[in-house]
């Protein structure tokens, strides 16, 4: 297989503005990425891309990011910096008790800081979850398509995560909301080396369903629960 490097695509009416964002609460720069505004990650850190979409937004996104917090004073911190960026509090039916709290950037899109102490996100960074609406079956292909491990797996629900740590991609299991329209978030798959046309192929056997092709080489495939991602080959 392929050396893979996961990002998540965001839709945005303002990418610069989104990415630069993004890059001052996560610490990390800005770089054009054809045409695109990327925050790059590493091999332990998902990478964040913005792209120009005048499509308005449906319903709440079937992704959203966790970030982690080292103290109760650091997610003071945290949700201080959101908000001096621009970001705001959000709504979303989250209980008093609840411990993390709910933000939204300046385009609205959902994500949490979560508290300090947390068992599941303890030692994966900064950015420590991508969680996302899927069936265990999603979890699973993605598993197998990245070569990373299943690192939970219980009542439906799954999370995977690179061999090196880092931010764990997670599924939250039934029930998933029905999909309605293209989705503002989408995971991108960029592959270093090897042959392209094979791990598409590899990818479908798997369980992902062929799209298109975009100009720029890429492909736009769907994952088993009908949601579409892009592989490039860098």
């Amino acid at each position: 297989m392929l050396s893979p490097h996961l990002s998540v695509t965001f839709d945005a009416h303002d990418p610069a503005r989104l990415a630069e964002f993004w890059a001052a609460v996560l610490g990390r720069e800005v770089v054009d990425d054809g045409g695109a505004a990327l925050v790059p990650g590493d091999d332990t850190q998902l990478g964040l891309r913005f792209v120009a979409s005048q499509a308005q937004r449906v319903g709440m996104n079937r992704m959203h990011l966790h970030l982690t917090s080292a103290s109760d004073a650091d997610q003071r911190d945290m949700v201080a910096r959101v908000l001096s960026l621009g970001g705001g509090h959000l709504d979303v039916g989250q209980r008093p008790e609840e411990g993390h709290v709910v933000l939204g950037d300046p385009e609205g899109n959902e994500f949490c800081v979560i508290e300090a102490g947390n068992a599941f996100l303890a030692g994966c960074g900064p950015l420590g979850e991508l969680a996302c609406d899927g069936l265990r079956e999603v979890g699973v292909f993605w598993s197998a398509a990245l070569g990373w491990p299943l690192v939970w797996d219980q009542d439906g629900e799954t999370a995977i995560q690179s061999p090196y740590g880092g931010t764990k991609v997670a599924w939250g299991g039934p029930p998933v909301a029905p999909m309605r329209g293209r989705n503002r978030q989408r995971l991108d798959l960029t592959l270093a080396g090897g042959d392209p046309r094979a791990e598409v192929d590899r990818l479908v056997a798997l369980g992902a369903t062929r799209l298109g092709t975009g100009a720029d080489g890429s492909v736009a495939l769907a994952d088993p629960g009908g949601e579409e991602f892009r592989v490039s080959f860098g």
